[in-house]
This record gives C-alpha cells, sequence and structure tokens, in this order.
C-alpha cells in the first residue's frame, strides 16, 4: 500500500475508492478501514475520514460529497436554486446531471438527469475542500421551466430577477440559455417585468 497516497487521502473531506486506487491504494482494503474505524463510509464507493474537519456549510456537505464522487456530473435542478436561494423547495434528493455517454452512477438520496447539453452554464464550484461543477443561476432558472412545475419556475425567475449586492440579473443570457434548451420564457418575463 502506498502510504504517502493514503496520507493524501485522509487529507480530503471525501474521496471515492477510484481516487484510492489512483492514489496506490486497493479499494478492497477501504472496508478493512472502515470497519477498524478510520474511515467511514457515505455512500457505496465513497469514504470519508470522520476526523477531518471542513469549513464548507453543514447543510451543503452531503450534496458536495455526493457531487463530488462523479466527476463528470453537475449540481443542477432543485440542488442549484437551492444553493442559489432561487426556490423554497427543500430538495428531498440531490439533483446531478450526467452526460449521456455514461453510465448511471447510483448514490443515495439522488436524482440522476441525463442531459445532451451539459456544457451549457456549467461552472466549477469550491467550497472549502470540495471541488465539484454547478450549473450557472441562468442554468438553473430555465432548467426549473424544464423540470419542475410552473408555479415553482415562476417563483426560482421571479426570485432571479431580484438583484442582491452579489448577483445583478442577465436577461440577455437568461434568453440565450432558454433559446439554446429550446425553452419559452419570454411570456414569463414580460409578465414579471
Amino acid at each position: 500500500m502506498n502510504r504517502a497516497g493514503f496520507k493524501k487521502l485522509l487529507l480530503l473531506p471525501s474521496f471515492t475508492g477510484k481516487e484510492a486506487k489512483a492514489h496506490g491504494i486497493d479499494p478492497h482494503v477501504l472496508p478493512y478501514y472502515v470497519k477498524t474505524g478510520v474511515l467511514e463510509r457515505v455512500a457505496r464507493g465513497i469514504y470519508r475520514n470522520p476526523n477531518v474537519t471542513t469549513d464548507a456549510p453543514f447543510e451543503i456537505q452531503d450534496l458536495l460529497e455526493t457531487a463530488q464522487s462523479i466527476p463528470e456530473g453537475t449540481i443542477c435542478g432543485v440542488s442549484a436554486l437551492n444553493y442559489y436561494g432561487l426556490t423554497l423547495e427543500v430538495p428531498r434528493k440531490f439533483w446531478i446531471a450526467v452526460p449521456h455517454a455514461i453510465g448511471t452512477p447510483r448514490r443515495p438520496k439522488t436524482k440522476i438527469l441525463r442531459m445532451r447539453n451539459l456544457s451549457l452554464g456549467r461552472m466549477p464550484l469550491k467550497v472549502d475542500q470540495y471541488q465539484t461543477y454547478i450549473f450557472d443561476r441562468e442554468r438553473s432558472v430555465v432548467d426549473a421551466f424544464r423540470y419542475l412545475s410552473i408555479e415553482s419556475a415562476i417563483h426560482s425567475l421571479k426570485e432571479y430577477l431580484k438583484p442582491t449586492k452579489d448577483h445583478k440579473p442577465d436577461i440577455a443570457k437568461l434568453g440565450k440559455y432558454a433559446c439554446a434548451l429550446r425553452v419559452n420564457v419570454s411570456p414569463y418575463l414580460t409578465a414579471l417585468a
């Protein structure tokens, strides 16, 4: 076993069996470390050091761990809207978008959406030691019209249109995304303007 690689893994907030293998650790030994208390099994194929502390907000740590365990995945839907404060819905599942070309990953409490236009609005998200991807506000609002009830989508659009100190609505970008994803949001924008 690669001791230096194992020490690096123990510094991460969470890691997958695939990442362990990349660090020179046989994934078959991970259950032993779980049994002895060195590691904690978060979900199938996801492990963490129970002694590592993180400054990431408690309410999104599980989401970040799940999203990070799917390298091709992107936080989307209700999870992204909730992250940006654009919805009143409390996500009961983590919403993760994946490309059509990969197999469907299985994670507990996770809704996997297979999407073709995954690069549109995809941006890196780094919170403390977690590194993953999330759709930007505009893509999340347009996707609300695709995947959620009309009431939820309109509420997200209303919240998006309210300027804050760290967010200014970009109607042109929203329209560009809506056009690319074939969603007609212009009647709602007209009604809310």
